[in-house]
């Protein structure tokens, strides 16, 4: 696949954001629980920044997007981001498009003076988005539980990653 280009995700853009993201949760389980409002899911209060990944004849073939987040527990630590809502279109996956979007989030956040982290739920079938983000650099720093539960009702654990080096030049 070529000429993949990343731009800034526009509020146009949210109902093919959620096509692909309906396609994805089909697939993957991804969300692991479907959100009530997809669009609002996706433009959370505490989004930074978002974008997608599409080649110049469209369709959207990605979407990742950046959180503030706040450490209550350590007041004096830098000032952090986490990545979130990170997807790529089944049929748009092997070209790179997940690294690209990765990239594109980390260089925005050293512009922007901001640690990146990132949770992912711990499951076998999210085996694959944890090889892609150990491949491109992410440290795992731990495992906890979540707040909230599977549709099952079951915990859910959850690996947490930071990120320290410098992006590749794409």
């Amino acid at each position: 696949m070529k000429d993949i280009r990343i731009r800034d995700r526009t509020s146009a853009d949210l109902p093919h954001c959620v096509a692909v993201l309906t396609e994805v949760h089909r697939l993957d389980r991804y969300p692991l629980n479907w959100p009530a409002d997809p669009e609002q899911w996706l433009s959370p209060s505490n989004a930074l920044h978002a974008w997608v990944a599409e080649t110049e004849r469209g369709p959207i073939l990605g979407h990742v997007a950046v959180h503030r987040v706040c450490s209550a527990t350590d007041p004096a630590s830098a000032p952090a981001a986490e990545v979130s809502r990170l997807f790529v279109a089944p049929a748009a996956r092997g070209y790179n498009i997940g690294t690209q979007l990765l990239t594109h989030a980390r260089q925005w956040a050293i512009k922007h003076r901001l640690q990146l982290v990132l949770e992912i739920v711990e499951d076998q079938r999210s085996g694959p988005a944890i090889s892609l983000y150990e491949h491109t650099g992410w440290q795992h720093t731990h495992t906890t539980t979540a707040t909230w539960t599977s549709p099952e009702g079951r915990p859910v654990r959850l690996r947490r990653y930071t990120v320290t080096e410098d992006p590749p030049d794409m």
